[in-house]
């Protein structure tokens, strides 16, 4: 006889997908009663496409590289990859804390990864949207796309996502810890991690001091790897390795670490901040 839960309606073997589904469909909800929450989707990612790709533009005619254009183009929008990614993961459990609805989401049955795979696949359809928004900017002004640097932009774009949903962890083990004043970091950090991964230039440009911790970062290695496909050099298995490898390490310190704040969090009764 097939498990049932204890309603007797559903297979038990599929309620942790129908859970996962509920978070989906609870922040869908949200995102359809709030149209501005589609700015950092939507209008943002055009924004960029508009800034970058206009610096490129601009020097290409002041006598610069024609390749500067496509390069500007190429590494924001392998970037947002890495920042939707990290943005989605994090503020579909914030939307949590700021609707006070954090004590009772430990209240139902559901699991933490459940949980967690709710947040994950709403956040995949976000990134789906901004990133076609990003490509179909930078086609109609700029007559590019992120297709021309080949299949192999698929794996570093992968990179990227695996490092994006480390640090999407990671906010929320801060926020489980420090509260929502550590909320403040969530877009702080995709900032910090453009400046310091080369994204739009090798790692020999950014000051001496700071190329160690350049190169300490996964999300280095998966940028390299995208100018190397732009630039028509053959695929970087190299870069590309060091990226997944790097971002997997990553990830797995960061599910640790949430875990951590998230007993932290139940032991020391932090849940009253929310309530």
């Amino acid at each position: 006889m097939t498990a049932v839960d204890l309603r007797g309606r559903e297979p038990a073997a599929a309620l942790p997908w129908l859970r996962a589904r509920t978070i989906v469909r609870r922040l869908n909800y949200v995102v359809a009663r709030s149209p501005h929450r589609w700015f950092e989707v939507l209008v943002f990612p055009a924004i960029d496409v508009l800034l970058w790709g206009s610096l490129g533009r601009f020097a290409a005619e002041q006598g610069g590289s024609g390749a500067g254009a496509p390069t500007l183009l190429a590494g924001i929008m392998l970037n947002h990859f890495l920042f939707q990614t990290e943005v989605s993961l994090a503020t579909g459990f914030m939307e949590e804390t700021w609707s006070r609805n954090l004590l009772n989401m430990l209240t139902t049955p559901i699991r933490e990864l459940e949980y967690l795979l709710g947040i994950v696949i709403y956040g995949l359809g976000k990134l789906v949207v901004a990133i076609a928004a990003v490509n179909l900017c930078a086609y109609l002004f700029y007559d590019f796309w992120l297709g021309e640097l080949g299949w192999g932009v698929l794996l570093a774009a992968l990179c990227l996502l695996i490092a994006g949903w480390a640090l999407g962890l990671i906010m929320i083990g801060l926020i489980l810890r420090f509260g929502q004043s550590a909320e403040i970091l969530t877009w702080a950090t995709p900032f910090l991690i453009l400046a310091l991964s080369g994204v739009f230039n090798p790692i020999r440009a950014i000051p001496g001091p700071l190329q160690p911790l350049a190169h300490a970062l996964p999300t280095t290695y998966a940028f390299e790897a995208g100018r190397t496909l732009l630039a028509g050099d053959g695929m970087p298995w190299g870069d590309l390795a060091r990226a997944g490898f790097g971002g997997l390490a990553l990830l797995a310190l960061a599910a640790w670490f949430c875990a951590r704040m998230l007993r932290t969090f139940r032991q020391r009764g932090f849940v009253t901040r929310y309530s």
